[in-house]
């Protein structure tokens, strides 16, 4: 099969969303599929093939440049490959083009829900005032939805969201899938960072996240700061690496002063994709506090090194982490999520036990298993186009 992945941003940029697309492309190569990624251009960007760049602007929404579609030049790049179905991860913009497609070539869309875009529009000011009073953008996520041959959503949570929109186009879950390189860590490279990082601690923890307001940073230091003080009057301590950059680092930095944090929370930084696995495999537990999630792949990517996870209870990261057996979920209360850690902290048993159910959950989600489905839902998308084509002529 001939697939057109089309989204609005891409590798370097560094996101969900292009690690989902990043994964799902190589397990459909894998499987001897045609798959080419439509992205928009970046000054560091790296060449790969299967890799089809159009321009994009210098200015930038949540670090991430705003692209340039050139609708024509992909519409025509599409016919010349001979593309069966087009697979698109964004409704506006990239989106656009996808229906565009669909009106003047009949391929069949589909789109990956990917973001609750609702909790992102701190971004755009002007867009955040208008949703308040029209709710502009649930009702644009329904009209696109609707345009579409077929829906996907990363999880049974966000299926239930879209459903309660009253979108008609059939639904279905294909979580992104979990790489190979994310269930085999580097065991060198490990032991380096545990001595790098751990030698003068008790525990080494770790977080992986976009350092943006969404990704609710802020909540996550203060709670280390109060899981400081308890576990120093019982002469224990930690360090905390947070793996991400973003337009909060400045912020966070200052936050971390603020609440003498530098001497347990390092700011790491952007960390290469495959080394991201040997930061977990390091870490005694992986901590996540965001909230806007809609799947939380870093969770699966933690669990699958058997790293156990202390996390929010919120729409995404629940139809991973199941209470009490994989990790633990808490309220976004003051003092409960540092004591859900400090309590895990306090049973090794515990933790062991959880690290093993982690590891059973991850490997649900791996890619091979995830690219089959995939492709499954691709011949449903066409199978749909045919008939709404063959109704239309009657």
């Amino acid at each position: 099969m001939r697939i057109a992945m089309l989204t609005n941003n891409y590798k370097p940029f560094i996101g969900g969303v292009p690690i989902s697309i990043e994964h799902l492309a190589k397990a459909l190569r894998a499987l001897g599929n045609e798959v080419y990624v439509f992205a928009p251009s970046y000054p560091n960007q790296v060449e790969e093939e299967g890799v089809i760049r159009y321009p994009s602007f210098p200015v930038k929404v949540g670090g991430a440049p705003i692209p340039n579609i050139l609708a024509g030049h992909i519409v025509q790049r599409i016919k010349e490959l001979e593309i069966d179905v087009v697979h698109v991860h964004h409704p506006a913009l990239a989106g656009n083009v996808a229906l565009m497609v669909q009106k003047k070539l009949g391929i069949p869309v589909v789109y990956t829900y990917h973001t609750r875009y609702e909790q992102y529009l701190h971004y755009v000011k002007p867009l955040e005032v208008l949703n308040e009073q029209t709710n502009v953008v649930t009702a644009y996520t329904k009209y696109f939805c609707n345009r579409c041959n077929l829906l996907l959503a990363p999880t049974p949570g966000m299926k239930d969201y879209l459903e309660s929109l009253y979108v008609k186009t059939p639904i279905e879950v294909l979580p992104t899938g979990i790489s190979d390189t994310h269930f085999h860590p580097n065991v060198n490279r490990v032991k380096e960072l545990v001595e790098r990082y751990g030698a003068n601690k008790d525990f080494l923890f770790c977080t992986v996240a976009r350092l943006a307001k969404e990704k609710n940073l802020d909540f996550q230091l203060r709670e280390l700061k109060l899981l400081k003080d308890r576990l120093s009057k019982k002469g224990k301590s930690f360090c905390h690496l947070i793996l991400g950059e973003g337009p909060e680092r400045a912020h966070l930095s200052k936050l971390i002063g603020e609440l003498g944090l530098e001497d347990e929370v390092k700011l790491v930084g952007n960390v290469p994709n495959e080394e991201i696995p040997d930061y977990m495999a390091a870490s005694d537990m992986f901590l996540f506090t965001s909230q806007s999630e809609t799947q939380g792949i870093v969770i699966l990517e933690a669990m699958a090194v058997g790293t156990p996870v202390v996390a929010l209870d919120a729409t995404g990261v629940r139809d991973v982490v199941v209470n009490g057996r994989n990790g633990f979920l808490t309220g976004n209360n003051e003092g409960e999520w540092g004591r859900q850690i400090e309590m895990l902290l306090e049973d090794g048993n515990l933790r062991k036990q959880m690290s093993e159910k982690a590891m059973e959950t991850a490997g649900k989600y791996h890619e091979s298993l995830i690219a089959q489905s995939a492709l499954c839902y691709y011949e449903m998308a066409l199978h749909r186009s045919r008939e709404e084509a063959c109704a239309y002529q009657y």
